[in-house]
């Protein structure tokens, strides 16, 4: 019997909200002082919580599993996924692919938020012309696939791993955004423009930069037009009492969301390589008291592709190529009900709930492909791909990010791997600010290999102490021979890995432990993607029904008279 999976045991009420009841008489209990009190210095302590996903999607429970283990053979003899035992952090995990409706919300924001800027939006545009080929007449998708409302629940296609990175960037900050104004911490979407019903609201200023999340976060995103009527009264003793939000003087100071609130949500990115593949299995639904009673090769059980319920029997589980010239049928009688893509729910979810985890388009994931990375890997939550970098700082003494045109922070690669003395900081900003054309990066000295026109690896110089540090403390940054890179090799830093298998590939694709790679600046109209997030806190999703330890709470302090 399959695992009933839910969502209910994460959704808890009052996310971010003070303690309420008896949460005015919790103390600390290391100094017995009393939280969420201004009298005793105002000290917060929030409600402990177990986020809820972001709009989109659904929580993954993570585990150990064998990666590259659903694979029964090795039919292109690339070698590229031996087999070895991981363990996944739990996370969330888009239910669906990105739809074009998803990716013409994203067109439409840029379009009226940066009406002048046409490079943005040309930039931000799928490549459509992924449909043409010399021998097939797909003209009329170059024309109709992303915006005919026919298509808008269809994946959307010709996006590279670039503009899905660009993607969940815009889609954190708008996602955000929408909690906070929906909340009253910032001035609601009613009241946004001066158009609600509140007295005296201020519309927003026209030449505010757009909401980014880092920025709201670090206190730089404030002010009239900007901050709402139900921001969180602020318990500092050295808080003043500003003029409200409403214009009106406020009886008491208030303050911006901070991340100790646990109201904003984690950032929307791609899944990790490991992440997805573990997604795809979904081993929950065959898995009893850490006993997996059977293995998947697809992420439905059986070997075969087709149902075998009696409703739905012999129709096919997934949208894939079943042989050459056969993409969707015969007439009368579709296989697939699909001859190119198909609707993002069109097929039944795995045991995580996710749809289309096998076929229909592959999808992007996070890392950067070596053929060879289970020789050089983690046991815990791989990855590849790693560059570090810090957010660069406008002004050090007062903690200020430096914004680009769009008002999100630039980052730099990293110059240490841990903090910074106080003193170091301030001296690396002086010297960013007397060389700001100048970025504090250098190149090792040694050619790579035979080949002297070969790079190097890039290396950052310490000003401070002179020593060097890579921000590639993961091996990202291999010593690859770029020269031939598009020539005889398209494995370098540049190239992604997509997962999956699609519309107009062979089922051997479908298995979750096959990979492939493309540019990174590289589309087809065979590859989506979807996004992940990380999820805070603790890694069990549905406790109820399972044996736990009782956990005792701290015993409150009393000082004696």
């Amino acid at each position: 019997m399959k695992v009933l999976f839910t969502q209910t045991a994460v959704v808890l009420l009052g996310l971010g909200t003070l303690m309420s009841g008896c949460a005015k008489h919790a103390q600390s209990s290391k100094t017995g002082i009393t939280y969420n009190d201004k009298k005793t210095g105002g000290y917060e302590r929030f409600r402990k919580t177990h986020p809820t996903p972001g709009p989109g999607l659904v929580p993954i429970e993570g585990g150990t599993f064998v990666m590259g283990g659903s694979a029964d053979q090795d039919v292109t003899y690339d070698y590229n996924n031996v087999r070895r035992r991981v363990t996944v952090p739990s996370f969330y995990m888009d239910e669906t692919e990105v739809a074009n409706q998803d990716w013409l919300d994203y067109l439409h924001w840029i379009s009226v938020t940066y009406p002048q800027d046409h490079e943005l939006y040309y930039n931000a545009l799928p490549d459509t012309l992924v449909w043409r080929n010399p021998l097939s007449y797909n003209e009329p998708y170059v024309d109709n696939y992303l915006r005919h409302p026919a298509f808008q629940d269809y994946p959307v296609v010709g996006v590279s791993w670039d503009q899905a990175q660009d993607y969940c960037v815009w889609r954190t900050d708008r996602v955000n955004e929408n909690i906070l104004r929906e909340t009253g911490r910032m001035v609601a979407w009613n009241d946004l423009n001066g158009n609600g019903k509140g007295k005296g609201q201020a519309p927003a200023p026209s030449n505010k930069e757009p909401f980014n999340t880092d920025i709201y976060l670090n206190g730089q995103y404030t002010g009239a037009g900007i901050d709402g009527k139900k921001m969180i009264v602020d318990l500092s003793p050295n808080a003043k009492v500003t003029t409200g939000a409403n214009g009106k003087g406020g009886k008491q100071p208030v303050r911006h969301v901070r991340m100790e609130d646990g109201i904003l949500k984690q950032a929307y990115r791609l899944p990790s390589e490991a992440e997805w593949e573990y997604a795809a299995l979904a081993l929950i639904g065959n898995t009893q008291f850490e006993n997996i009673d059977d293995n998947k090769v697809y992420p439905w059980n059986g070997l075969g592709v087709r149902s075998s319920k009696r409703v739905t029997r012999g129709l096919i589980l997934a949208n894939f190529k079943r042989g050459l010239g056969d993409n969707m049928g015969v007439g009368g009688y579709l296989n697939d009900k699909a001859d190119i893509t198909a609707p993002v729910r069109e097929y039944p979810p795995n045991d995580f709930g996710l749809y289309n985890m096998a076929g229909n388009v592959n999808e992007w994931v996070e890392d950067t492909y070596r053929q060879t990375s289970f020789e050089d890997v983690e046991d815990f939550n791989p990855f590849r791909g790693n560059e570090f970098s810090n957010k660069r700082l406008a002004d050090a003494s007062k903690g200020l990010y430096a914004k680009d045109k769009y008002g999100r922070p630039i980052k730099d690669p990293s110059v240490s791997n841990k903090k910074l003395k106080y003193a170091d900081l301030l001296a690396l900003q002086q010297a960013a600010n007397a060389n700001p054309n100048q970025p504090n990066t250098a190149t090792s000295g040694a050619a790579v290999g035979a080949n002297a026109a070969a790079p190097a690896i890039p290396v950052q110089k310490n000003p401070l102490d002179g020593k060097p540090y890579s921000p590639d403390a993961r091996g990202y940054g291999d010593t690859v021979n770029t020269t031939l890179y598009g020539t005889t090799t398209l494995v370098n830093n540049h190239s992604k890995v997509f997962k999956g298998g699609s519309w107009n590939d062979m089922a051997f694709w479908l298995n979750p432990a096959t990979r492939r790679f493309m540019d990174e600046d590289e589309s087809s109209s065979t590859v989506g993607f979807r996004c992940a997030m990380t999820l805070v806190g603790e890694p069990e999703i549905s406790p109820e029904g399972k044996p736990h330890y009782a956990i005792k709470q701290a015993k409150a302090f009393k000082a004696k008279q």
